[in-house]
């Protein structure tokens, strides 16, 4: 696969020209997919907050 800039710009255009809006950021993405996944993301979002808060305590205790 070759580095062509013909073709790297061929693939950053939209494929209906009538579209001129940037393509969705990966923050938008992200937000989109977890509005989709509903209660899974919300269920790995409060084990991922008291992973962290568990370890922040355990650091804490151990370094007093």
């Amino acid at each position: 696969m070759s580095n062509d800039p013909s073709m790297i710009a061929d693939l950053q255009k939209p494929l209906d020209p009538s579209l001129n809006e940037p393509p969705p950021s990966f923050v938008k993405l992200a937000m989109r997919n977890m509005v989709k996944k509903g209660a899974k993301s919300l269920y790995h979002f409060f084990l991922s907050s008291v992973a962290l808060l568990t370890l922040l305590v355990g650091l804490a205790y151990l370094t007093r």
